[in-house]
C-alpha cells in the first residue's frame, strides 16, 4: 500500500502563501516569520518530491508543478466552502470578476443589471485590477483582460475583439498630418501598460514601420490614467473602440488606420478555479453581450 500523505495542513498554508509574490510579504500577511514559512514550504516540497516555488532575486513564483498543485488545492477548498454554505442554508453563489476600472466603467457597468436580474442567486463582486499579476489573479474567479491572449496563468477564451490603434491629442494629430505617421511617431512618447509589453512593437510591425529604440517610453498601467495622459499631451497610446466618446468629443484623435488584429478582450479563468455554475453563467452572459 502506498504511503499516505500526512501534510494536509501544509497544503492549506501553501495555498495561502501562493497568493503573494514573496515569502516576506506572505510572512507579514500571515503573521509568521519568513524563516517559518520557508521551512514549512521546504518540508512540503521534500515530502512531495518536487519544487513548488522558484526563488528569484525579486521574490518567488510558482513552478509548473506548483501551479498544478494550487489548482487542485483551490478547487477542493472552494468545493468545501460551497458545501459548508449549503449546510448553513445559504443558497447564494458568490463570484468575483476581475476587470480594469477602464473596462468596467466604459463597457461592463451599464450592462450588469441584466445579469443581476437573470441571476439573482449570484453574489457578484467586481474586483478592480491593474497589472493582472499572479497575486491579483489569486483573488478572482474570472478576469476580463486586454491583450493578445498569450497568457499561461489560466484558461483563455476570446471575448471581444476590439482591435487597438494609436491615438493622441490634437497636437499629436497635427504632427502626424504634417509629417506622416512614420516620422511623427519617432518624435512622440509612447505610453505602455507595462514595461514588458510588446503591443507597440507588434503595432509597428503591422504598420510596416521600423522598430523604435526608445528611452522616452512612459509606463502607465491604469488605462484610465493612460487615456488622460494622452489627452494631456504626455504621449500617444494604443487604445480601442471604448474611447468612442473621447473621439467624438475630439479629446482624442485616431492617428492611423492600422490595427492590431490579434488584440482584444479575453476571459481568463485561473487554473485554480473550478468551472462552477456561477463562472459558467457569467461567462455565457458576458459573451452574449459582446
Amino acid at each position: 500500500m502506498a504511503a499516505r500523505f500526512h501534510h494536509h495542513d501544509l497544503l492549506r498554508l501553501f495555498a495561502e502563501i501562493a497568493r503573494y509574490s514573496s515569502f516576506s510579504t506572505a510572512a507579514s500577511a500571515l503573521n509568521m516569520t519568513k524563516g517559518a514559512i520557508s521551512y514549512q514550504i521546504k518540508t512540503l516540497e521534500a515530502d512531495l518530491g518536487m519544487a513548488l516555488f522558484q526563488r528569484t532575486t525579486r521574490g518567488v513564483t510558482l513552478t509548473g508543478e506548483g501551479l498544478k498543485l494550487l489548482a487542485i488545492c483551490q478547487t477542493r477548498y472552494e468545493e468545501i466552502e460551497t458545501e459548508i454554505q449549503a449546510l448553513k442554508g445559504i443558497s447564494s453563489r458568490s463570484l468575483t470578476v476581475g476587470v480594469s476600472t477602464y473596462f468596467a466603467a466604459r463597457w461592463l457597468s451599464p450592462r450588469l443589471m441584466s445579469f443581476m436580474q437573470n441571476h439573482p442567486d449570484v453574489q457578484l463582486r467586481i474586483q478592480p485590477m491593474i497589472e493582472f499579476s499572479q497575486a491579483e489573479m489569486q483573488e478572482v474567479d474570472l478576469a476580463i483582460r486586454w491583450g493578445n491572449g498569450n497568457w499561461s496563468d489560466g484558461t483563455v477564451t476570446p471575448f471581444m475583439h476590439l482591435r487597438p490603434y494609436p491615438v493622441g491629442n490634437r497636437a499629436a494629430a497635427d504632427l502626424v498630418n504634417e509629417l506622416g505617421i512614420g516620422p511623427a511617431i519617432s518624435q512622440l512618447t509612447l505610453l505602455r501598460d507595462r514595461d514588458d509589453s510588446s503591443a507597440w512593437s507588434d503595432w509597428l510591425n503591422a504598420a510596416k514601420l521600423p522598430r523604435q529604440s526608445r528611452r522616452d517610453v512612459l509606463i502607465v498601467p491604469d488605462p484610465n490614467v493612460r487615456v488622460q495622459a494622452v489627452i494631456d499631451g504626455q504621449g500617444i497610446a494604443l487604445m480601442d473602440g471604448l474611447i468612442g466618446d473621447d473621439l467624438n468629443a475630439e479629446r482624442l484623435f485616431r492617428l492611423s488606420e492600422t490595427v492590431l488584429p490579434e488584440y482584444g478582450y479575453f476571459l481568463v479563468q485561473p487554473h485554480r478555479t473550478a468551472p462552477i455554475g456561477a463562472v459558467r453563467a457569467f461567462s455565457d452572459w458576458v459573451q452574449s453581450q459582446a
